[in-house]
């Protein structure tokens, strides 16, 4: 919105540092931080007043759970969302359909997780709503996302793959590419929520790999940088740099109550959010091979849930102590903040090697 100011600019002064997109990302960044800061403390007295029992802890989890996460509110994710839609309507441009597009995602996304969140805690107990519906309504919104992004895209992209190494590469997928998307955008939604089962994390990872993609968008978003890089041009994902510094400042803001001992869960509210945002990106910017490997960490984390369910109905056996993987270490005698840091380490390198993709051929 802030954006318009521009037109006040005459080619020079302050005004004109709000055509920059870097200076607009800056600014998102710390407006999203800031909001964190204002409304964490009154946000989580809230909750805690609203959800008396606090997030229902699964019987079937890691023991120590029980114990230290118990009457710990949930529902987090709302303070991440409003410093992310906040600081992303000041700085973007609202006549970009990549910010458009990506604040539907993560607004219907949060909505499911909302109701999810919201169904727990008024139940008290571990069932929101049915993974079903849940399942249903990711699929619908995530096959809006993709024809919104095909219907964005140049003529030359729409409905094809691009491949990260093989840059001269494009697959032309048709319709596919729409359940390609939905795959994509659906999968990526659950695997974060999949992640989110340690305090800090999967907020950090998510940063990360926002971070990544937010680095990609601005220079897929430029034609010089496009030419340099040889990778394909998709005019106006740019401004999707300025949505991923608005979710990096949401997520540290976020942070701060949610590092352990946790003071606030993000939730479904949350993670189905920042997961399908995540997805969103990666389809908008024509990344989406990329986005499995800047957030592999989440990628792991489905993997292992998948594998351990299929091995335990073929024999009966698991192959890991406890699913998702991070659960596994904890059976094994690793710390929390141990399991923590070093998934964090992992995240980071993870998102080093998708972003050296960007020239690697």
């Amino acid at each position: 919105m802030l954006y318009w100011l521009a037109d006040l600019s005459d080619g020079g002064g302050v005004f004109n540092l709000f055509r920059y997109i870097t200076f607009r990302a800056g600014c998102a960044f710390f407006t999203a931080l800031v909001f964190g800061f204002l409304f964490g403390r009154p946000l989580i007295n809230l909750l805690r007043k609203r959800q008396k029992n606090g997030q229902p802890i699964r019987a079937d989890g890691p023991e120590s759970h029980i114990a230290s996460k118990a009457g710990t509110p949930t529902m987090g994710g709302v303070l991440i969302l409003g410093g992310l839609i906040v600081s992303t309507l000041l700085w973007g441009r609202l006549d970009n359909a990549y910010v458009w597009l990506l604040l539907f995602v993560t607004l219907s996304f949060g909505a499911i997780g909302f109701a999810d969140d919201y169904a727990k805690v008024s139940k008290n107990n571990t069932k929101g709503v049915p993974g079903r519906v849940r399942f249903g309504l990711g699929l619908l919104i995530a096959a809006i996302a993709g024809l919104w992004a095909a219907w964005v895209h140049p003529a030359d992209l729409s409905f094809n793959l691009a491949m990260p190494v093989f840059k001269d590469t494009l697959i032309h997928m048709g319709v596919l590419f729409i359940p390609f998307a939905m795959l994509v955008i659906v999968g990526s939604a659950n695997a974060v929520n999949l992640t989110d089962g340690l305090d800090g994390l999967a907020i950090m990872p998510v940063m990360i790999a926002a971070g990544a993609l937010g680095v990609i968008a601005y220079a897929v978003g430029r034609v010089d940088f496009t030419d340099y890089l040889d990778v394909h041009y998709v005019p106006g994902t740019g401004e999707i740099l300025v949505f991923t510094a608005g979710l990096i400042g949401a997520g540290l803001g976020f942070l701060w109550y949610n590092a352990p001992p946790a003071a606030v869960f993000m939730g479904d509210t949350g993670s189905l959010a920042l997961g399908g945002a995540l997805g969103a990106i990666a389809v908008a910017t024509k990344h989406e091979i990329v986005l499995a490997i800047v957030g592999g960490l989440f990628v792991v984390e489905a993997l292992s849930v998948i594998i351990q369910v299929g091995y335990f109905k073929a024999t009966g056996k698991r192959v890991f102590l406890m699913a998702p993987i991070h659960h596994h270490f904890e059976k094994k005698g690793w710390a929390e903040p141990q399991i923590v840091i070093r998934f964090w380490i992992i995240s980071l390198i993870l998102a080093l090697i998708g972003l050296a993709t960007l020239k690697v051929r």
